[in-house]
């Protein structure tokens, strides 16, 4: 787990579950998503304001079901990377600000290349980042494994794990 920097050294954790997102100012903070597997998971950071938003989205494009886009944007990528964007912006973020690190995109079910879930999330994501001028620094996507992210809100940094390994983006 990502250390606190917090006076009192603690940290608290805040979990982003499915078709969800989050964003804080709290540097105690570490925002984490479980089980990212075809779906995106999306860690934002602007060290300036210190400010960070994670994303746990499934599908890749609300034309899917307008309707429950709608309701819940965070439940697609095209939607849920974009509102994500906007929260950070809101509270004062900048595009050229925005460090992206991605996470997720798998095929962990064998469905013979027939739905391609996390390839096409992975291809929304890069288009929605690319129309807002964030570029994606860091990335752990595709294979077959499913991954737990976690990011500070402190530091923007992101810890990876799949079952036992751990890796920083």
């Amino acid at each position: 787990m990502i250390a606190s920097p917090s006076p009192t050294g603690r940290s608290v954790l805040r979990t982003v579950l499915i078709s969800s997102m989050a964003v804080s100012r709290a540097r105690e903070e570490i925002l984490a998503t479980y089980y990212l597997g075809s779906c995106i998971g999306l860690a934002l950071h602007d060290a300036r304001v210190g400010v960070a938003g994670l994303l746990h989205a499934m599908l890749p494009e609300a034309s899917i079901d307008p309707e429950k886009a709608r309701r819940n944007p965070a439940m697609f990528v095209d939607r849920g990377v974009q509102a994500l964007v906007d929260a950070l912006l809101a509270m004062g973020a900048t595009r050229r600000g925005i460090v992206a690190k991605a996470a997720g995109g798998a095929a962990v079910f064998n469905d013979h290349g027939m739905f391609r879930i996390g390839e096409r999330n992975l291809a929304a994501l890069r288009k929605v980042l690319w129309r807002n001028e964030i570029l994606l620094v860091g990335e752990d996507v595709g294979g077959a494994q499913a991954r737990t992210m976690y990011v500070s809100v402190a530091t923007g940094r992101v810890l990876l794990r799949t079952g036992t390994e751990q890796v920083e983006l």
